[in-house]
């Protein structure tokens, strides 16, 4: 363990020493965020899982710092260029940016102008002109005069003198620093359309003559830009004000009005347009872009937690439906455990009889299979086939709902479908993704790639690796804090779980298809390569709802075990009365269990556990419907107000699908203030709304929507 890391981050995000060396020391083991946050509290002095990752990632970066550090040391080291006063500032250098701008005047390069002059000899002339004394370089120039060389004049000589000036002038650290703090205070994101491109790249008509301060651009801006500017239609520019630039490196290398410093300033003026400004300008380009990638990552993940924790159904007699026009709507019937147990199709919307026949076909699946909630997809004929629905005399209390499909379609054609399907064809499966990710969002969605699912921002322009991170972070966090069925669960929501992975869940899944359910949490270990390790780090995240031990459908985990049975022991009752008599646990002093191992926070955790074992922290579900006879955009009028449910949070506001196949668009100015500066305070994904229709644009194909109350509004 690297105590300088320890001390370096300890002192940035004003933790203590003890919380930082046992987070850093527990992940060096191999240890998993959820379990780090949940069963090591004593360690950490209770991080969450938030604090536990910035650790996590500091320390990466702080490695890799180190890694570049090393070859750039090494590079030097094998060219001779390496001296003591050098190598002290690579090593004091604490970002990576100060690193790159030390070692940039040493870093091998292609043949420059200022390479070229120096193999004319005209270094020695550069050296003098850049002292600005009375010299005059006109006439020391002459002695550089040599036509083999390829020095025709004295104006040539100063010229390549000048070449040289100017690479130094690019490779000072001090400049380099203050120009790129203008850049960042000072520049401009400037967009024009490129000519001839109006028509085709009318999506980015907001840009075709727009500027704004780097400073200041909010992530969705700048995406949309570089987008633009990607895919031919714009032209992007990241520049200050040339004059202030220009005055900074007047002021650090001009040292007065003679010829000489004529000549510096002439070269300071040469290096800032042909070198410095397209130099800083990409670096700035880079910045701006990982600003807005933390920006729309940060976004993207926080609406996939909310999206993955949208309250399930639970266990019912699900009718699905994928519904379409041409090619009919693909039934599909489930029964409580999800199980595919009939499969059919309906044509209700191409005549009479088609409509007849289909009436007839699902009020006999809803009695045959005592149906007890009816899922719709809601793509294409998704509202059309809700009203049909509607009017049928339904038997029961069967409820129907919108199931947002989006994903389904990529679900039912990829591996895992047809792992789970291999005889059923891309509908079906679609459809019973549909009634699946009603009965449990969370073990549906986790088979499916999150950037498929709908609620990112620019997720495809962003840096996907980082994107990849953060996403498998949250999927990892929300499976581990509802936990995992492990009798029921599919290999895809096994391999989320804390220390398994594809290998652990391919083998839990194997050895219970051939020696039936795991009858308690011990019997994990009997299971192909899960060791030591993967058991302390999965168990207490794996259920087990009828085990021969309690305390296995809780989340106590099972190195605590024999805390809970001396708790009985000391209230004379049973593991399975102290869960359910809150009489026997008042009666519990947890000071007497308080050890070196074991403190207060993970005994109130445990507490918490027998009050409420296993219970889901996900909201109760809700149906929703939305308003009847609103079916497509052309339905929908300024001023209607209407129900509808939050399907994604971008930095601009917030979309709502309002059951018309197009979702409406809320934007930040008719939300709440609050909303500016922190988007899931105000609404979150899956929210249910009602809210008032200010524009339709059937053109464009765009709807606004308001959130604000009228008072607000007027406000």
């Amino acid at each position: 363990m690297n105590n300088e890391y320890i001390s370096q981050i300890t002192k940035e995000l004003n933790l203590t020493t003890k919380q930082v060396q046992g987070t850093a020391l527990l992940l060096e083991e191999g240890a998993t965020v959820p379990f780090i946050a949940r069963y090591r509290k004593e360690a950490t002095g209770s991080l969450d899982e938030i604090a536990i990752m910035t650790i996590r990632d500091r320390l990466d970066q702080l490695r890799e710092l180190d890694k570049r550090r090393e070859a750039i040391l090494k590079s030097l080291e094998e060219r001779g260029q390496l001296t003591d006063e050098l190598k002290g500032k690579i090593l004091i250098a604490e970002t990576m940016t100060v690193l790159e701008d030390i070692y940039l005047p040493y870093r091998p390069k292609r043949r420059t102008r200022a390479i070229i002059a120096r193999e004319k000899g005209l270094e020695p002339l550069a050296q003098r002109i850049f002292t600005q004394d009375d010299t005059d370089p006109f006439a020391v120039a002459e002695a550089y005069v040599d036509a083999e060389k390829g020095v025709n004049s004295g104006e040539d000589a100063l010229g390549g003198a000048r070449d040289i000036i100017a690479e130094w002038v690019n490779e000072d650290q001090n400049a380099r620093a203050k120009i790129r703090e203008l850049f960042l205070t000072k520049g401009v994101f400037r967009t024009k359309v490129i000519t001839g491109k109006e028509e085709d790249g009318i999506k980015y008509k907001d840009y075709f003559d727009w500027e704004e301060p780097v400073s200041t651009a909010p992530s969705h801006r700048i995406l949309a830009m570089r987008r633009g500017e990607k895919e031919g239609f714009l032209g992007l520019r990241v520049t200050p004000p040339e004059e202030d630039a220009l005055a900074i490196l007047e002021s650090l290398f001009v040292k007065g009005n003679g010829a000489a410093s004529l000549q510096v300033k002439m070269a300071v003026h040469d290096c800032y347009k042909r070198l410095l400004s397209i130099s800083m300008e990409t670096e700035i380009r880079l910045d701006t872009k990982k600003r807005a990638d933390e920006g729309a990552i940060k976004v993207f993940a926080e609406n996939l937690r909310q999206l993955l924790l949208a309250p399930p159904l639970g266990q019912k007699n699900v009718l699905a439906i994928d519904p379409g026009f041409r090619t009919g709507c693909k039934v599909v019937c489930m029964d409580r455990q999800g199980k595919l147990i009939h499969t059919d199709t309906v044509y209700p919307h191409q005549s009479e009889a088609g409509a007849s026949e289909a009436a007839a076909k699902i009020l006999n699946l809803c009695k045959r299979f005592e149906v007890e909630i009816i899922a719709i997809g809601n793509g294409t004929a998704g509202r059309e086939t809700e009203s049909f629905m509607r009017k049928l005399d339904l038997p029961g209390k069967i409820q129907i709902v919108m199931v947002n499909e989006s994903g389904a379609s990529v679900y039912s054609a990829s591996d895992v479908a047809r792992e789970e399907f291999p005889d059923q064809d891309v509908t079906v499966r679609g459809a019973v993704s549909i009634g699946r990710r009603l009965m449990d969002p969370l073990a549906e969605l986790v088979k499916i790639d999150p950037k498929s699912i709908g609620v990112g921002q620019y997720q495809h322009d962003v840096d996907q690796g980082i994107l990849k991170r953060s996403l498998d972070d949250i999927v990892i966090s929300c499976v581990n804090l509802v936990g995992v069925e492990v009798n029921t669960a599919s290999k895809q929501l096994l391999m989320y779980v804390s220390g398994l992975g594809p290998q652990l869940a391919k083998n839990i899944v194997e050895y219970r298809n051939e020696h039936g359910p795991f009858r308690s949490r011990e019997e994990l270990k009997k299971v192909n390569k899960l060791g030591a390790r993967a058991f302390e780090q999965a168990a207490g995240f794996l259920r087990i709802s009828d085990g021969e031990n309690p305390l296995d459908r809780s989340a106590v985990h099972p190195e605590s075990y024999h805390i809970v049975d001396a708790m009985a022991r000391e209230t004379n009752c049973s593991v399975v009365d102290l869960m359910r008599d809150e009489n026997h646990r008042n009666r519990i002093d947890l000071s007497r269990y308080v050890k070196d191992s074991v403190g207060l926070p993970t005994l109130q955790d445990i507490m918490k556990e027998l009050a409420k074992p296993g219970r889901d922290p996900r909201e109760k579900f809700e149906p929703f419907s939305f308003t009847k006879g609103i079916e497509k955009i052309e339905d929908v009028m300024p001023g209607m107000k209407l129900p509808g449910v939050v399907t994604n949070i971008t930095a601009f506001g917030a979309f709502v699908d309002i059951g018309v196949h197009q979702d409406g668009l809320v934007h930040i100015s008719q939300l709440s203030d609050r909303f500016i500066k922190n988007p899931n305070d105000v609404v979150k994904v899956h929210q249910k709304v009602n809210v008032t229709v200010l524009d339709v644009d059937l053109k464009r194909r765009r709807i606004s929507l308001s959130l604000r109350k009228q008072s607000e509004a007027k406000a």
